[in-house]
């Protein structure tokens, strides 16, 4: 009877030990675990830095609309602290935030547009031909206060900030304070 012994060398040749997979295994999840974590954190970047994008370009469309507006008006109206109307070319363009849905909009000639969304607080600043705000003098919550303080409204600011949430990542908030816009076609006395 012939006998066969095998060699240390053949033993290695027939596989992986049981703590070498082991090893493998566990390295293997480690680097896995770190980029996944990597693709994670760059997609909730991306997705914050769409919607800041998204806010900034929805902010500046709508303050220039406005500005355009304010500019070419000869009258304002009160509405309320947070409408007012412009009287442009004979015509009346209405700005109006709507507290419950979050939105800016403008309605002309019969339409409305939606200029800003996911609006969180909102405010209609307006001052005198000197610089003071409108509404120390005048209480804009009563209808006496808004004729009073149209009759020396000559420049209007925004005041507003614009927040967006997702699933995936934290809300983004920005904060926008227009510049002042004059009334350039409003005659107003000192």
């Amino acid at each position: 009877m012939t006998s066969t012994t095998r060699s240390p060398t053949d033993r290695r040749r027939r596989g992986l030990t049981l703590v070498e997979v082991l090893v493998a295994v566990t390295l293997a999840t480690t680097v896995l675990a770190g980029v996944l974590t990597t693709m994670l954190m760059i997609g909730r970047n991306g997705l914050a830095i769409g919607n800041y994008a998204d806010m900034s370009a929805q902010g500046r469309k709508g303050l220039e609309q406005f500005a355009q507006d304010t500019r070419q008006a000869s009258e304002i109206v009160w509405n309320s602290t947070s409408s007012v109307t412009f009287t442009v070319d004979g015509a009346s363009i209405l700005y109006t935030y709507d507290s419950s849905g979050g939105t800016f909009t403008r309605r002309a000639a019969g339409a409305t547009t939606t200029l800003i969304r996911g609006i969180t607080s909102f405010q209609f600043i307006g001052y005198t031909i000197t610089g003071v705000d409108v509404s120390g003098a005048n209480d804009l919550t009563t209808a006496a206060g808004r004729v009073a303080a149209a009759k020396v409204t000559k420049q209007m600011q925004i005041s507003l900030t614009i927040t967006r949430t997702s699933v995936v990542s934290a809300s983004v908030t920005n904060a926008v304070l227009s510049a002042r816009y004059t009334l350039r076609n409003k005659r107003v006395t000192a």
